[in-house]
């Protein structure tokens, strides 16, 4: 039986990436919409592998790899071809459409490095890759539903610009919280994840009341993800005397 519960999270992590492998294939098809929410359920699936992990004592090392190979295609390949199909019509030359495929290579080097830094127990250094796929995800999917965000989403400097600035994100050392709550005290870093938890569902609300596309409200509370944690990394800065 201890042999069967060992396999249980990496069969989990592997739901992540056959999810991720079809999103590719439905985004490549143009069904942006059923690509996110496969891109979701590969989110879903990750929390879930590392959740099961603990609870069956279940780590290894094979995991932990196998985890990363995973997230590289569910949080780095998907929202990657997703700007490249949205910005292929709009490109000025054929060859910048393949500029959006950097945040593959960076997805995956923020991903190593996250694997070797042992800074980042309790919270992150750079932009995790599940945040920047749900942030570029819900970008592309509301300028498929808003005629002024689609229009600047296809002009031929934003995406490339784009891919750029969430490529450093990625890699950066700018600290952002983890949304791991492991107590329900309200204090310290647990303080910051209710909070962003409590003002997404505001403004999710909001965003849905004033009838706009859902897909704006994703966008939103990943917009307040980073606008938070841009605040956080200056509230976490030694004070010098």
């Amino acid at each position: 039986m201890r042999r069967i519960t060992a396999h249980i999270p990496n069969f989990i992590t592997c739901l992540n990436l056959l999810c991720g492998t079809v999103a590719v294939v439905l985004v490549f098809r143009g069904q942006m919409t059923q690509g996110f929410w496969l891109m979701v359920a590969a989110a879903v699936f990750d929390f879930l592998d590392g959740t099961a992990a603990r609870l069956l004592g279940a780590y290894s090392a094979i995991g932990k790899e196998l985890d990363s190979l995973a997230d590289s295609i569910s949080f780095g390949l998907v929202p990657a071809t997703m700007l490249h199909t949205v910005y292929l019509p709009a490109a000025p030359y054929r060859w910048m459409a393949f500029i959006p495929f950097i945040v593959v290579i960076f997805s995956a080097l923020r991903l190593a490095k996250f694997n070797v830094d042992t800074r980042q127990t309790e919270s992150f250094l750079g932009l995790p890759t599940p945040a920047n796929a749900l942030l570029t995800g819900s970008m592309v999917l509301y300028s498929e539903n808003s005629e002024a965000w689609g229009a600047m989403m296809h002009s031929s400097w934003l995406i490339p610009s784009l891919s750029v600035v969430l490529s450093v994100l990625l890699v950066s050392e700018l600290p952002m919280f983890s949304l791991k709550i492991k107590h329900l005290s309200f204090r310290g870093e647990n303080a910051v994840r209710f909070l962003f938890l409590g003002l997404s569902l505001v403004i999710a609300s909001a965003v849905l009341i004033a009838g706009f596309h859902w897909s704006l409200s994703v966008l939103s509370v990943m917009c307040l993800y980073l606008i938070m944690s841009g605040i956080y990394s200056i509230a976490r800065r030694p004070t010098t005397s």
